[in-house]
Order: C-alpha cells, then structure tokens, then sequence
C-alpha cells in the first residue's frame, strides 16, 4: 500500500484520538511512537479498494478498527500482566493498570463515537458484533487455560473469536464502503476470518520458540 495512503490514515487516526487532556495526550504519543503494523486497517482499506475509490466511510472503517484493537492491547496487557509490548514497557507497566484501564475505555469510545456521529450504524453493528466475540473468546480461552488437553475443535473456536473476528470485521466493513453486492462483501469478510486463524496460528507458534518478538511469548502457551 502507497505510503501517502497510510501517512493520510495515522493523520486521521491522530485526530480523532486527540484530547486537551495532558496525561491522556502523552499515552496517545507513546502508543504512536510505537505503533504496530497496523495489518487490520490495512487490511480494511485495501478490502474498500477492491471495490472502488476509497471515501470518508473507507477511513473510518479502517481508523475503527485500529482504534478497537489498540484498546484491547491495552486491556490485554492487563489481564496478562504483560510488561513489554512492541518491544517496549507496556502501557500498564509505565503508568500503571489503572490507567492504561481508562486509557483503553476512552479509546474504545472514540472509535464507537466516530462511527455514530458519522451514522455509520452498519459499520457499528460489525465492530460490536466482533468485539462481543473477541470478549468471549477470552473468556473460554481463560476457561480452557487451566488444562493441558484442550482439542483441536475448542482451539479453533478460541482464536476465531478472539483473533480472526477481527480480522473479519476489518475485509466485511472496508467492503462495505465501496461494494454494493452482499455477497462479495461476506466473502470479504471470510477471507479476513481465514487471514485471522492463520495470523494467531502463527503468533501461538512463538510460544514454542525463543525468538525476540517484541513481547512476552509463553503468556498464550
């Protein structure tokens, strides 16, 4: 993807992020300094491309999920305990878990406010959908932890809440803002799910390892 694409995108993402508030602003600036890959609004946006020029429902389907995912980092690390995330203390670790708590529900606000005050109600039920599955995901990820026999069935239906559901909102929202035909859009939205299934198969697998990846690796295994 064109670099002037994703520079155009990070300003929007600024932006919308932005607050008068100084402690909340110096979290945003950290998070910027050492932000990911940015893989699902990436994602999101070339999925918009493939159904025409890209418009003002293209980006915030993009900036949504980027905003919603970097909350749940935050959220993570908590529950986790992590103490490094992109190769640098997490935010948890540096502030603390009560504000990196609040930092992450302002967050989630902002991108669910974006979606609302632009009336994008069909790209809001997508991303609320997938966050409910995220959640539960979680939960039976948590459930399961304390064993050692969880099977192949269970693993699966793990990392398609909590990882590929994400991923499949990122293809199903972006095609949303340019595709007129449903079924081009679900397809989309499964090819996310699939990129989703092997994204986290491929993150699990670190676990095994002792490669550098910028986090703690046994906290998944």
């Amino acid at each position: 993807m064109e670099p002037n694409l994703m520079n155009r995108f990070n300003e929007y993402l600024l932006e919308v992020l932005n607050s008068d508030i100084p402690y909340y602003q110096e979290i945003i600036s950290y998070l910027n300094e050492h932000k990911g890959k940015q893989i699902r609004s990436r994602l999101s946006l070339l999925c918009a491309r493939l159904g025409g020029k890209l418009n003002g429902k293209s980006y915030r389907a993009a900036l949504i999920v980027e905003i919603l995912h970097t909350a749940s980092l935050l959220h993570d690390d908590i529950v986790d305990r992590s103490k490094e995330r992109r190769g640098v203390p997490s935010v948890n670790e540096k502030w603390g878990n009560k504000v990196a708590l609040l930092s992450g529900d302002i967050i989630s606000l902002k991108a669910l406010l974006l979606a609302l005050s632009n009336e994008d109600y069909d790209i809001f039920k997508i991303y609320v959908k997938a966050v409910e599955k995220i959640v539960e995901g979680e939960l039976l990820q948590m459930k399961k932890s304390v064993s050692l026999n969880t099977d192949e069935e269970t693993y699966f239906r793990i990392i398609e809440a909590k990882t590929a559901a994400f991923f499949s909102a990122a293809c199903k929202a972006g095609a949303l803002s340019t595709f007129t035909h449903e079924d081009q859009i679900e397809q989309l939205s499964l090819f996310g799910m699939y990129i989703g299934i092997a994204f986290q198969m491929k993150d699990d697998l670190f676990g095994f390892g002792h490669e550098n990846v910028g986090k703690p690796i046994d906290n998944d295994f």
